[in-house]
């Protein structure tokens, strides 16, 4: 290792103490104590609108803790300003979007040298001027926080409807702009999801209102010029275990409303011509049935996992969609997960998973022949990308791996002619020959297999002095795709080994691979991280004691669970807007994500069984006396996911109990939320601060505190 680690005079700090204020707590028989549950503010709701209602006792704590943080990694300064500015050469300044065609104009976003945020803007089709519409680096001008989350031009491109976060909270407040003036309307909507579908005719929108608990509960219809009061309710969902979004189809007829849970869903179809109509119900919900709808006129595809664990393609007349009238489309095909569809007039394009691997499948609806786009190396990331015309014969995806810097292509379904569109560009700092990636299956307790995406330099000895950094999440089906990172080659430049652990509770080996890493079977989630873990030191890529752990938020919890478990594998462990309080966070009833949760961990509150599963588990109850790895563990204060005081509880038990090791390293942002800092220049001094904290650890920087 060749990065400077701690001066040989550096002496530790004393970390903050977190008063005890013990609470009683009993369920199902067992008693327990929370010393640290004051630090959940009472008014945690005004807290997420005002940050500025925090208790000041909690104030104060946090912002010692933070203050300590930045203490105990100032000798890393040097090297996090070194990591700021060869993250930053490595971005194009002036990146931007390909053009993407909609009737008479072409639609992008860019970003202007030295700018923060995304401008979006269009150009006439065949050529001409670009018009700007909405600058992100002005809108977001004296604000502490800002991040434009939509933008969604009407039918007729007159009008923009744009939604923005301004606290960090997710609750948006959508605009719209006159994009003959430039001007925004007096319009104003609040509370809102970044879902915007705009009326056949350009006269409204619907939307997505969220309730005091944060819950996306109703679609609404706002009509330009009209106060939000008067605002038609379109659809609600009375129950709070379920949640809803709305989306339009390719061929603008209708919306799609979508309600669903952690246990199914169901689809109810607007007519954008006639929005405030009752929307018709596809086919209604039951347990373990998920399925949604994509519009093709006269019929409606439909991907479903009725009979079909993988899920399979069906079709069903408009007029009765209803499961009855379904005919197999795409048959299931067991281990071979059907994750995303596009649908244009003449084609249908499959986004499938197999063992891990994307594939990328083509079926022209007229002749029913299908054919697979090839794609070349062993783990690689794949995705549609935004199309606007439905009668096109084109589809566009993006591809990468952890190698290669990502390709936009449009594909022509007909001809099957694959055109590069753009290509990422790395200004300096990459030479593609420098590394390679590979796809290994390590070893798991039951006989099952992990896969481990990993990416290394070309040279690296396979003798298990390597450090390595294993990301992990395993939660809510999410696959953690195998794309690439220009932030990641700072560790993988000074000898890291980069691998992602492809955990149960995600669906990278397919849907049960989801099914085996959730409610009574969470466990498998943190053993199949170990087993990635001594897989890659069994194989020589890293020793123990030589791996950093990173996850976040679901993944957060799983970081918890392997320090409680097997801390001596670690050399350090990164925490982002960890859920490490899980019990209590399940038995919270008030909290906004807790009844929609309790189908993807259990309800400890009603279900005996459930508890015990999460209680054994749930990294805040599960701190024992014993030596931990150095840990950082990052907050933010109006998170409404994971909220401040879980990663807060955590690391006060953590100072409290733990016998040697550390330091624990807590830092909360006070003007962001769940996705951090939306700057993308700011953005880079967190993955900084997080890369050098690896760096300290391996090097054996950070000293016991």
């Amino acid at each position: 290792m060749t990065d400077p680690s701690f001066p040989a005079n550096w002496q530790p700090l004393t970390p903050p103490r977190a008063e005890p204020r013990p609470v009683r707590k009993s369920a199902h028989g067992v008693s327990w104590t929370d010393e640290y549950a004051w630090i959940r503010a009472e008014n945690w709701q005004e807290v997420l609108r005002d940050p500025d209602a925090l208790a000041p006792d909690i104030r104060a704590l946090i912002e010692a803790e933070n203050a300590f943080a930045d203490a105990v990694l100032s000798p890393t300064r040097d090297l996090q300003r070194t990591l700021v500015a060869e993250m930053r050469a490595r971005l194009a300044e002036d990146d931007s979007e390909p053009p993407q065609s909609d009737g008479p104009w072409a639609y992008t976003t860019r970003f202007r040298p030295g700018g923060q945020h995304r401008i979006v803007c269009r150009r006439p089709r065949d050529g001409g001027d670009e018009e700007t519409l909405l600058d992100g680096d002005a809108l977001a001008v004296g604000k502490a926080f800002f991040s434009l989350e939509a933008a969604v031009h009407s039918p007729d491109h007159a009008r923009l409807a744009w939604a923005a976060d301004d606290l960090g909270s997710e609750l948006l407040t959508i605009r719209v702009r006159d994009l003959m003036t430039g001007v925004d309307v007096d319009d104003r909507v609040v509370n809102a999801a970044d879902d915007i579908v705009w009326t056949h005719d350009s006269s409204g929108f619907l939307y997505v209102e969220q309730d005091e608990s944060h819950r996306p509960f109703r679609v609404m219809l706002h009509r330009i010029g009209t106060s939000q009061s008067d605002d038609a309710e379109v659809f609600a969902e009375p129950d709070p275990a379920w949640f809803i979004g709305v989306s339009g189809s390719l061929n603008r007829r209708t919306a799609m409303i979508d309600v669903h849970g952690h246990d199914g869903s169901e689809t109810h179809v607007v007519d954008l011509a006639a929005p405030t109509a009752e929307p018709r119900l596809v086919d209604p919900r039951r347990s373990g049935h998920f399925y949604d709808v994509l519009d093709h006129g006269d019929r409606f595809f439909i991907r479903t996992n009725a009979g079909a664990r993988d899920f399979k393609i069906v079709e069903a007349p408009r007029a009765d969609p209803g499961e009855a009238n379904w005919r197999d489309v795409v048959p299931h095909r067991d281990g071979c997960y059907l994750i995303d569809a596009v649908l244009i007039a003449g084609h249908l394009a499959l986004l499938a998973r197999e063992m891990s691997r994307p594939r990328l499948i083509v079926i022209d609806l007229a002749t029913g022949g299908r054919h697979d786009v090839a794609f070349d190396e062993e783990t690689y990331a794949l995705g549609f990308e935004t199309l606007y015309e439905f009668d096109s014969p084109k589809i566009r995806f993006a591809y990468s791996s952890m190698a290669r810097p990502e390709e936009i292509f449009d594909y022509d379904c007909a001809t099957r002619k694959r055109t590069l569109v753009k290509r990422q560009t790395i200004p300096v700092g990459y030479d593609p020959e420098r590394y390679v990636t590979r796809l290994l299956f390590a070893p798991a307790l039951d006989g099952e297999t992990v896969p481990v995406s990993l990416l290394m330099r070309r040279d690296e000895t396979l003798d298990g002095s390597a450090p390595l950094i294993l990301y992990g999440y395993g939660s809510y089906g999410y696959a953690i795709e195998a794309g690439f990172s220009t932030n990641r080659l700072s560790l993988v430049d000074r000898g890291f080994v980069a691998a992602i652990a492809h955990v149960r509770g995600g669906t990278d080996k397919g849907w049960r691979w989801y099914e085996d890493g959730k409610l009574a079977k969470k466990p498998n989630t943190f053993s199949d991280f170990l087993a990635a873990a001594r897989g890659l030191i069994a194989e020589g890529y890293t020793s123990a004691g030589r791996i950093v752990a990173q996850g976040g938020s679901a993944g957060g919890l799983l970081m918890g669970v392997v320090a409680n478990v097997a801390p001596e594998l670690f050399a350090g462990i990164i925490a982002d807007v960890p859920f490490v309080d899980a019990l209590a966070t399940m038995m919270d009833e008030t909290l906004p994500l807790t009844p929609p949760e309790w189908l993807e961990w259990g309800d400890p509150i009603r279900d005996p069984t459930a508890f015990a599963t999460i209680r054994g588990y749930s990294p805040y109850d599960n701190v024992t006396p014993k030596r931990y790895p150095p840990i950082l563990a990052l907050g933010g204060l109006t998170d409404p996911r994971v909220a401040y005081w879980e990663p807060a509880k955590w690391v006060a038990r953590l100072r409290a109990t733990m016998t040697g090791g550390g330091p624990v390293l807590l830092h909360t942002d006070m003007d962001a939320g769940h996705g951090g800092k939306p700057g993308r220049f700011d953005r880079l001094e967190e993955v900084a601060r997080n890369a050098a904290f690896a760096l300290a650890c391996v090097s054996g920087g950070l000293t016991a505190t």
